[in-house]
């Protein structure tokens, strides 16, 4: 009884994507124009398209112009990288495409040396105008303050240590990871209880661990690990060194290390314990271990109910668990489905799963037929 109502239930529910299929066939569009350093229109370089929510990356070249064009996406929230001779070296975040208009995304590298410019100069005194305040975004000041806060410290030692951590850095920022891992290596050695050291070191085994494969990248990973642990050990009240250490023990496999690391996290920054749970939760998912993916949603949503992609898993968890139909044929949702999906709603009337929730929605209270009728059966006679 209970497979064939859950077959009934995807029949119905793939019904639904059929009739929205239209939509989502459409593609979408992005555009924009590059200028080189030397302040003129930069011809060749190569502008990539990923999303967390697809498995392909999408690229094109700019032409005579500096200008791109890419009329094949599909609707996502796009990160737009700027390659130049093989490196990144500007991006775009959260580039939301729309089949209705070609999404526009301009680089100027020429305004970005300048700025660059300037901001290390204040980088170097510490100190930041008011201009550069309305100039720069606080993500950009926040960021070069915490450069300030790292190199001072090391720099005080002595200039060799200094080197190898800014080496090490810029060629973590390069993605040129060989090169990181030897001058970050360097620096741990004259310095071994600088956690940042060991942080920056984790974190590019890790990343030379996704470029390679077999051996070498489950031996560039436990590097990782095994430098993620000594900043730990340094510094155990640090909830992202705990949720960065949780992704690499994940890569390896090592679920339940990984969930004691997250919820470790969560404790330590109860301000972003939806976030850690909901990593949580994403991990316990590709595991295939729902029941536990379903907790560490909920604890999410609890920790933060105005984490949108938390209420939309959490709704995705219960819609498993949908009862049979009663006697009316009425589709009944489990207690919190229909509040998980309508706040996700609220959170995001246009998000890349609003039509999914709205689907789900419209079936609640609806009845499902449950018995056959013969499509070809002929009325019968009157008498």
């Amino acid at each position: 009884m209970s497979a064939s109502w859950h077959s009934k239930f995807l029949g119905v529910l793939c019904l639904f994507f059929v009739l929205s299929g239209t939509a989502w066939a459409q593609l979408c569009a992005a555009r924009g124009k590059v200028i080189g350093e030397d302040g003129t229109p930069l011809k060749g370089a190569v502008i990539k398209f990923s999303s967390k929510e697809l498995t392909k990356v999408y690229q094109v070249k700019t032409d005579s112009r500096g200008e791109y064009f890419h009329g094949g996406l599909p609707r996502a929230n796009f990160r737009i990288g700027l390659e130049v001779d093989g490196k990144e070296v500007d991006h775009a975040d959260n580039v939301q495409t729309q089949f209705t208009t070609a999404k526009e995304e301009n680089f100027d590298l020429h305004v970005l040396a300048q700025k660059k410019a300037v901001l290390a100069k204040a980088a170097e005194s510490g100190q930041f105008t008011k201009e550069q305040k309305r100039e720069f975004s606080g993500e950009q000041r926040s960021a070069a303050e915490e450069q300030i806060k790292e190199q001072s410290k090391i720099a005080a030692k002595n200039k060799a240590l200094a080197d190898a951590f800014a080496a090490g850095r810029a060629a973590l920022e390069a993605k040129q990871f060989d090169e990181a891992t030897a001058q970050l290596s360097k620096a741990a050695e004259m310095a071994p209880g600088e956690a940042s050291v060991w942080i920056y070191l984790a974190e590019a085994y890790v990343q030379l661990g996704d470029t390679k494969t077999g051996a070498d990248r489950q031996a560039a990973l436990e590097k990782g690990c095994d430098n993620f642990r000594k900043a730990l050990a340094i510094n155990p009240n640090d909830a992202v060194f705990h949720n960065k250490f949780a992704l690499a023990l994940t890569d390896l496999g090592r679920t339940s290390e990984a969930q004691a690391e997250l919820e470790k996290a969560a404790s330590l920054d109860p301000a972003n314990a939806g976030k850690y749970f909901f990593n949580l939760g994403a991990m316990l998912t590709n595991l295939g271990q729902a029941e536990a993916a379903g907790a560490a949603y909920k604890k999410a949503i609890d920790a933060d109910p105005n984490f949108a992609e938390a209420q939309f898993q959490y709704a995705m968890y219960l819609s498993s668990k949908m009862p049979a139909p009663g006697p009316d044929g009425k589709l009944v949702a489990p207690p919190g489905m229909k509040e998980a999906l309508e706040q996700y709603l609220r959170l995001k009337p246009s998000g890349p799963d609003a039509e999914a929730a709205t689907n789900l929605l419209s079936m609640i209270g609806t009845s499902l037929q449950t018995t056959y009728e013969n499509p070809n059966k002929k009325p019968a006679k009157k008498h």
